[in-house]
């Protein structure tokens, strides 16, 4: 799958404006690295979590979120922290992203994700699902216990969604991306139809090697397409009350 994207940079202005399955699904999944609890918070080590007054963002997801292939410092979670800050948001980017993740094992960790009390809660999950082609109706009874989870706790949630490559057939795709917009519309959660629409370019200048893992540089462009769907939620800048 090493041209994932390619055969998407080129289909994805119709899969943006309305995605056989893949022989080898281990071949498309980053590794899960399991951590010691969460991933850690991007927040800058002199700020005291525990004390911390600003309002918790929780990005919720797998290796896109958790910075794949990049230096510490570089996912998108990173650069949006980095964002918020410039712009005196009084908020904290808690990056709770795991590579390999599917919805399943979100799910499994949803608990603890909870635990935090985010005020925003974004969910990133479902393209390993789909990747593996998984059942549709799991991937979005998942994704459903997630949005009801962070809602019920009062969290608002930011739904991101994912294509396919063609080779998993247009009944697939179709399904797998309409269930994001069913999703949100039902829950009437923010959502971003295409996480990766912004850095998927026919060089695929902003992806690593392997054609999916945005590069730093694309970390950052996904950044700006995240805070633009955000940034209704934030509320006014300023110090925290």
């Amino acid at each position: 799958m090493k041209n994932f994207l390619l055969a998407i940079a080129i289909s994805v202005p119709f899969a943006v404006s309305s995605c056989s399955r893949a022989p080898d699904p281990s071949a498309t999944a980053a590794p899960r690295t399991p951590p010691p609890e969460f991933r850690t918070d991007v927040t800058p080590a002199s700020t005291d979590p525990a004390t911390d007054p600003r309002k918790k963002l929780v990005v919720f997801g797998d290796s896109l979120s958790a910075g794949y292939g990049l230096d510490p410092g570089q996912s998108y979670p990173d650069a949006l922290q980095r964002s918020l800050d410039a712009a005196v948001y009084p908020w904290r980017v808690v990056n709770l992203g795991i590579s390999g993740d599917t919805t399943e094992g979100g799910v499994a960790r949803l608990d603890a994700a909870v635990a935090l009390k985010p005020a925003i809660a974004i969910v990133e999950l479902g393209g390993n699902d789909g990747l593996r082609g998984l059942p549709l109706t799991v991937t979005r009874a998942n994704l459903e216990k997630m949005i009801t989870a962070f809602e019920r706790s009062g969290a608002k949630v930011v739904l991101a969604g994912m294509t396919l490559p063609p080779n998993y057939g247009p009944a697939y795709i179709h399904g797998f991306e309409k269930l994001y917009k069913d999703l949100a519309a039902a829950h009437h959660c923010t959502l971003i139809p295409f996480l990766l629409a912004d850095i998927v370019t026919p060089d695929l200048h902003y992806l690593q090697r392997d054609g999916i893992h945005p590069t730093a540089e694309g970390a950052g462009i996904v950044s700006e397409t995240v805070l633009r769907a955000v940034k209704p939620l934030l509320g006014a800048p300023g110090p925290p009350l």
